[in-house]
């Protein structure tokens, strides 16, 4: 893959309590990626765009909401998620990103 198609690889970090826990405690990141991203494409994806080394990259994928609107039952759509491990003495900083 060229360097703008890893770029479209991670969509966004995902911010919640416990992503900012590990992030602190385990130096392990989680990130918003496309469905069809594969684990050595998130891994050079953050390699690239945050110059930092992976140890290892997990992949979940969250399956979707089932939500009602009135009498009409509908689904948010489901989306993949990627944890990332960074070997020690690498760091990412989100918040200036």
């Amino acid at each position: 893959m060229n360097r703008l198609e890893l770029m479209k690889v991670l969509v966004a970090p995902v911010i919640s309590e416990k992503s900012t826990r590990l992030a602190e405690n385990e130096n392990r990141f989680v990130f918003k990626v496309r469905k069809d991203a594969t684990k050595p494409q998130v891994k050079k994806a953050v390699e690239l765009m945050f110059s930092v080394e992976v140890e290892s990259v997990q992949l979940l994928n969250t399956k979707p909401k089932v939500k009602r609107f009135g009498r009409f039952i509908g689904k948010r759509p489901g989306w993949k998620k990627a944890y990332v491990r960074l070997k020690p003495g690498h760091e990412i900083d989100l918040s200036a990103s």
